[in-house]
């Protein structure tokens, strides 16, 4: 929050968060909470949270977090197992997808724009 001009408060961290998110409002005990790391917010609230502050979530929480957070939500909203991309990709797949989530953002960027391009090319 420093980095982004803010002042790490629960005060703070609730009204600028509050502002943009469209579900229940965040009370300043569980912004400090947050702040405290006592709590991690769900991850639609960490979304948001990284779009407030313009950051990429990667720099919210490490990405074997932030894969056990997404394991949770598709469990929460109870997404059909077929579904899942985890019950269809290959181990080869996966190993790969981990290794793209350890690249800085930047070249993730590259990553996915050119990913982008031979989907554009061969698939649509």
């Amino acid at each position: 929050m420093t980095r982004k001009g803010y002042q790490p408060k629960p005060s703070v961290l609730e009204t600028i968060f509050n502002l943009k998110y469209d579900g229940q409002a965040i009370t300043p005990q569980a912004a400090s909470q947050w702040l405290n790391g006592k709590m991690i917010p769900r991850l639609e609230k960490l979304k948001t949270l990284a779009i407030v502050l313009n950051i990429d979530l990667s720099e919210l929480v490490p990405p074997n977090k932030l894969q056990k957070l997404q394991a949770a939500e598709l469990r929460r909203i109870g997404t059909p197992e077929e579904l899942r991309w985890e019950n269809i990709a290959t181990q080869q797949d996966k190993a790969l997808f981990s290794h793209f989530l350890d690249l800085p953002e930047p070249q993730r960027n590259v990553v996915r724009e050119v990913i982008m391009a031979l989907y554009k090319q061969h698939c649509e």
